[in-house]
């Protein structure tokens, strides 16, 4: 069969004949389209100047044609779409065969059982009772549930010394298996279900600084070449600021990363707030380019990455919903539901709402005079936080912190939240699904539950004791159905399937584990990598060479030793030492 191209030639050339300067120019100015945009170019001056670089050789072969007696067929045709038939043409002629950007290593991916395979990885871990442990656990959980693919959960692994530093009540874990153990029975006990997931660790190390996990090592080494398929990347950023290793969207077929902090927000508070902030943005904005084909902002309190939608993919434990529809039950029987005032529970540190919340009740101590405010918290600021609370005569009754679903918490009415560092309040989705008041800040981070009318929002410091004395003088409505499934992890994990276009990749006969892989190159090698991809493998190749090196890696606020695992990973985690696994690692 005849290919229709814009530079079709007489049917007894049998040879495609090379790309002409023009048409070089043409295919330049239209994959620079993006940039151009930027420069103010709109696409149909990029289209006309496409068009003209065309127009001379596309008139050439009219002629010839008519003198031929021939019937054209590209007098009506698009110039982009022949544009891209005559690139193709002219690729398949000399063999060539493009896949996926620059400096890559495709990976096959053949499954007996067909199904996909998908790897959340998240920077931290139970039993650390933090957004980025808890989420992707019941994420793994809830995606285990369809038949269509097989979930792996990669999480980091901690020597004892940094295990001391961080999991609560002095926890610790001699082996991954025994700390497997526990995270499998704190879900189970939650969800009501057995999932049926992998749990995998890969090593990490504690940042005092940071307070946070860093990877130590190439992440993405710990998901083997035969489960490379899907990766769902829990803080893209924060894992990939010191990634030094293989490029996540050349190892996975789809990279997906999902924004669950506010970095800027926190960095801001610190010392040279401002210049670091600034840096960072600049960081992330890098990293989730160069590693991620989507990412998904849970609300619009974070940065705007690129490749980025907003989209809240979180849900809340079934536990805080089942005690939601017993606190109905018992209102439509007239018993007593609510026997308590008001609480705020977060870990103490100032920015977790702390500093806000101080500054509040400080300024408006007479207005709130009977005002009752019991607290719940741990953290590295909490004598400072008491301390202040204290010389202020602050009416606050501080407690140590617990797990919100703890049934000592079931009796209280109004959660009060001031924070406004967080990017979507997990505490805050827990306490509106008990059936709850929650007054909180008019603040994106809150948009997502602005529809809720136990959600009462505040906008200035004398709005938030007007919605405190209402939320106390009032009860709350209970929640329709709508309003518990949309709070719900089946809702979330049905938006996540859809925003991150995991559907689509699902349901793609063509991208299937057990499709041939010969096919998949087949498709790619009709295109050529758009500036934009060849932009971001240029970026993660810099990258790469940053990383690769430690005085600049500890510069830019590295933990020492991070670009490989240690000897102690090595025990703990039954590895081969980093020089024996990558001899030539890094430059």
């Amino acid at each position: 069969m005849a290919e229709k191209a814009i530079c079709k030639e007489p049917q007894e050339s049998k040879e495609v004949p090379p790309l002409d300067v023009p048409e070089l120019l043409a295919y330049l100015v239209k994959q620079s389209g993006p940039f151009l945009d930027q420069l103010g170019f709109q696409k149909d001056i990029c289209d006309k100047i496409v068009e003209a670089f065309c127009s001379k050789r596309k008139n050439r072969l009219l002629l010839r044609s008519l003198s031929s007696g021939e019937t054209s067929v590209l007098e009506n045709e698009n110039i982009n779409d022949e544009l891209d038939l005559r690139i193709a043409s002219v690729l398949r002629s000399t063999g060539h065969c493009y896949d996926d950007g620059l400096w890559t290593d495709s990976v096959n991916h053949d499954s007996a059982d067909r199904k996909r395979h998908v790897a959340i990885v998240t920077t931290a871990s139970l039993p650390w009772m933090t957004g980025t442990a808890v989420n992707p656990l019941f994420r793994a959980a809830y995606l285990s549930k369809s038949a269509k693919q097989k979930i792996t959960l990669l999480v980091p692994w901690l020597c004892k010394s940094d295990q001391e530093l961080v999991y609560p009540n002095s926890l610790v874990f001699s082996s991954p298996e025994e700390q497997e153990t526990y995270i499998r029975n704190w879900l189970e006990e939650r969800v009501g279900f057995k999932a049926d997931f992998k749990i995998s660790f890969y090593p990490g190390k504690f940042s005092k600084e940071r307070r946070s996990i860093i990877p130590a090592g190439d992440t993405s080494q710990f998901v083997s070449s035969k489960e490379a398929d899907i990766a769902i990347l829990e803080e893209p950023e924060h894992l990939n600021w010191y990634h030094h290793g293989r490029r996540w969207t050349d190892k996975f077929n789809h990279v997906v990363g999902i924004v669950h902090t506010n970095y800027l927000e926190y960095i801001k508070r610190e010392k040279n707030g401002a210049l670091q902030a600034f840096f960072v943005k600049h960081i992330n904005n890098w990293v989730t380019r160069a590693y991620c084909h989507k990412v998904l902002r849970l609300s619009a309190a974070t940065q705007d990455l690129p490749k980025s939608i907003i989209c809240n993919v979180h849900g809340v434990n079934p536990k805080f919903l089942r005690v939601g529809e017993k606190v109905a039950a018992e209102r439509q029987l007239g018993q007593e539901t609510f026997s308590k005032g008001a609480y705020f529970l977060g870990k103490m540190v100032w920015a977790k709402g702390y500093k806000e919340l101080i500054d509040l009740l400080a300024k408006h101590k007479n207005d709130l005079e009977d005002f009752k405010l019991d607290v719940f918290g741990n953290g590295e600021d909490a004598h400072e936080v008491q301390s202040v609370a204290k010389t202020l005569d602050l009416n606050l009754n501080f407690l140590k912190g617990r797990d919100h679903a703890d049934d000592s918490l079931h009796g209280y009415k109004v959660f009060i939240n001031p924070s406004v560092s967080d990017v979507l309040c997990t505490a805050t989705a827990e306490a509106l699904a008990m059936g709850k008041f929650v007054v909180c800040a008019d603040h994106p981070s809150n948009e997502f539950f602005r529809s809720f009318p136990n959600c009462l929002t505040y906008k200035s410091s004398e709005d938030f004791v007007a919605r405190v004395k209402e939320a106390l003088a009032n009860e709350p409505q209970p929640l329709t159905p709508e309003q518990r499934y949309n709070l719900s992890w089946e809702a979330a994990t049905q938006r996540f399937m859809e925003y991150s276009e995991l559907d689509r990749v699902l349901n793609n006969t063509e991208e299937t584990a057990g499709s041939s892989n010969a096919n998949r190159k087949m498709t790619k090698s009709i295109s050529m990598p758009s500036l934009s991809e060849v932009v971001d493998g240029g970026l993660a190749f810099a990258h790469y060479c940053l990383t690769g090196n430690e005085i600049l890696r500890l510069a830019t606020g590295a933990i020492p030793g991070t670009r490989d695992y240690d000897k102690q990973h090595c025990k703990d985690l039954h590895l081969l030492p980093p020089q024996v696994q990558n001899p030539i690692y890094g430059w």
